[in-house]
């Protein structure tokens, strides 16, 4: 598997935290083999380049064959997907509150959703797929992302100390005092829940939590060999307890069956995520 981590154009850095392009050919074709993606406090426009991927949100529902171009609201359950012998994709990874700018919507909507994004950009990303799907290397399709996001820029809002704010607390693996966020925000703390609500689509205390869950997650993927105990301390958990509640709640098993599934997988999504 190889991917890629690039810094956004200037242009675009108040908004957009990296774009990712990835590509992996598994040995065989196996349909029933799947990868779990974990929540992740980052939001996200994925294009789908080659074969086809299909997602199942539930246990109960069958997979759904994807489009080419997804966005992915704030996601606060696991996700089931499956790939096939080719996976060519290039991700777009937003700022807290940057895809909220980039579509003008609550993004309480968007929880645990994901939409075609053609129905919000229309006949230019279809295009934009269409060429991505031409090119030769990563460069080429960094540089067309970027031209077309750069267009999108006429109809983005405006940054707010609130936005910022935000960026803190995923730096501090949500450890950072929501009193504190409140003050860089310049908001009362009943206001940073309503703008919260709004523009990253949960209350920050639970966005917090799934900060910190997620950093502990990807530090398992990436580290097989560390302990629980070692991330539980490295993320900031006040203790183990505290790990497995969060791992329940958002992955919705315990780190054991977690180590299970990492085992299992054919692909691990978010070994080299970076928020």
């Amino acid at each position: 598997m190889e991917t890629r981590f690039y810094l956004p154009h200037p242009l675009l850095r108040d908004s957009i935290h990296c774009i990712m392009p990835v590509h992996a050919i598994f040995e065989r074709d196996d349909p029933t083999a799947s990868c779990i993606y974990q929540p992740t406090p980052q939001n996200s426009l994925f294009i789908y380049l080659r074969d086809p991927i299909s997602a199942r949100f539930d246990e109960n529902t069958p997979y759904i064959r994807q489009p080419l171009a997804v966005i992915v609201g704030p996601q606060v359950s696991p996700v089931s997907l499956r790939l096939h012998q080719e996976h060519l994709a290039i991700r777009v990874g937003f700022h807290p509150a940057g895809l909220y700018r980039l579509l003008g919507m609550s993004l309480h909507e968007l929880v645990d959703k994901s939409f075609d994004a053609t129905d919000f950009f229309g006949t230019p990303l279809t295009s934009l797929v269409n060429m991505l799907q031409h090119c030769i290397d990563f460069d080429e399709m960094v540089n067309l992302m970027e031209s077309f996001l750069i267009k999108q820029l006429a109809h983005q809002k405006v940054i707010l100390p609130f936005d910022l704010a935000m960026q803190e607390l995923l730096k501090s693996n949500g450890t950072l005092p929501i009193d504190q966020v409140a003050s860089l925000a310049c908001l009362s703390n009943r206001q940073l829940e309503r703008v919260c609500k709004e523009r990253i689509g949960l209350p920050p205390k639970y966005f917090a939590r799934l900060i910190r869950f997620s950093k502990a997650y990807r530090m398992r993927e990436e580290m097989p060999a560390t302990t629980w105990t070692n991330i539980a301390h490295t993320v900031g958990y006040y203790d183990q307890m505290h790990l497995i509640r969060d791992f329940k709640e958002f992955a919705r098993q315990t780190p054991r069956g977690i180590e299970k599934e990492l085992d299992r997988m054919p692909m691990k999504m978010q070994r080299n995520l970076r928020l």
